[in-house]
């Protein structure tokens, strides 16, 4: 039986200019799941990245504490879908960030605030009655990260264990084709994945299957602080 761990990258830069780049708290994130993964996992086969900055700064702030050496292979198959292309299609007038950032800067709570217009805008993205509207649609982003999963399976062989940092949504389609959720359910998975959360995947000749999702105990306790969702 082999495992795939798909980890959801740490916390990024929220209402800056460049989200891409982890915050200080998302590399802190990284270095304590790498702690914790040194005594479940002292050998790792291989390790996959999607090929934004903040799936290769998780990586390599989770395999230097975890002490593997192991190269990553980037693939843009686990690459998470344009979350600011989903936002202005929903709301056109945040295809300018600068109107974004000032109209949720003047809210009560920014990022709830921008939780709500998310959802929102991926309600309608997932509904798929607007698919001509975005360079991808929600059902080609799907079918590209299972194409993605069964790509990395084929090439690992059987019995292997892969370390995969990618994003939520990724990890959101992939849990969903496993655990046959509805497309209009899918989301609720994706709004309580932890950064640098766990989930589990493991496959073998009969197929593949979900072992954990959202696993972040790591984080409880004295690292409690470090939880966060976005």
């Amino acid at each position: 039986m082999g495992a795939l761990y798909f980890i959801r990258h740490g916390q990024a830069s929220f209402g800056a200019k460049d989200y891409d780049k982890l915050s200080d708290v998302g590399v802190q994130q990284a270095r304590v799941l790498g702690e914790a993964l040194r005594t479940r996992l002292p050998k790792v086969d291989a390790v996959v990245t999607g090929t934004m900055l903040r799936h290769r700064e998780t990586a390599d702030a989770c395999l230097q504490a975890l002490g593997q050496q192991v190269e990553p292979v980037r693939t843009a198959g686990f690459n998470e879908f344009d979350h600011e292309e989903v936002v202005h299609r929903h709301t056109p007038r945040y295809a300018d960030f600068a109107v974004l950032r000032e109209e949720l800067a003047a809210t009560k709570d920014p990022r709830r605030a921008y939780q709500d217009l998310f959802t929102q805008a991926v309600g309608r993205w997932v509904a798929g009655g607007h698919d001509s509207e975005y360079r991808e649609s929600w059902s080609a982003f799907k079918a590209r990260c299972l194409e993605a999963l069964a790509t990395l399976v084929a090439s690992l062989g059987p019995s292997r264990t892969a370390l995969v940092f990618t994003s939520g949504g990724p990890i959101t389609a992939i849990s969903q084709d496993l655990l046959g959720i509805p497309d209009e359910h899918a989301f609720r998975t994706n709004w309580t994945l932890a950064n640098c959360g766990v989930t589990k995947v493991i496959y073998s000749e009969r197929g593949r299957y979900l072992s954990t999702l959202n696993e972040h105990g790591h984080f409880e306790g004295e690292h409690r602080a470090l939880i966060t969702y976005r």
